[in-house]
């Protein structure tokens, strides 16, 4: 199994910065891939970013202001000039071959 433990996350206003971090624990030999989900309020849980292989991928509504960050078993998740509509409770997400785990989720509000 697979532990995530996230912190960061709060709020902050309009065209402020936050970063998120999330450290794993457990049986993390297994994991190919680690990113970031998020769902808003009424709405589905959605890709932000993800890392595998070195190489990260970002949704186009977060492109050029999120950066992914991995260190073996740790990633963070710089977050730059965040809107209101990046307001949601965001997830770290490790995948093994077999199985994804999933962090509890810190909420992240960007309000004036």
């Amino acid at each position: 199994q697979v532990q995530l433990v996230e912190s960061g996350g709060g709020l902050v206003q309009p065209g402020g910065s936050l970063r998120l971090s999330c450290a794993a624990s457990g049986n993390v030999f297994g994991i190919n891939a680690m990113g970031w989900y998020r769902q808003a309020p009424g709405k589905q849980r959605e890709l932000v970013t993800v890392t595998r292989g070195g190489s990260a991928s970002y949704a186009d509504s977060v492109q050029g202001r999120f950066t992914i960050f991995r260190d073996n078993a740790k990633v963070y998740l710089q977050m730059n000039s965040l809107t209101p509509d990046d307001t949601a409770v965001y997830y770290c997400h490790a995948r093994r071959t077999h199985d994804d785990h999933w962090g509890p989720g810190p909420q992240v509000t960007a309000s004036s």
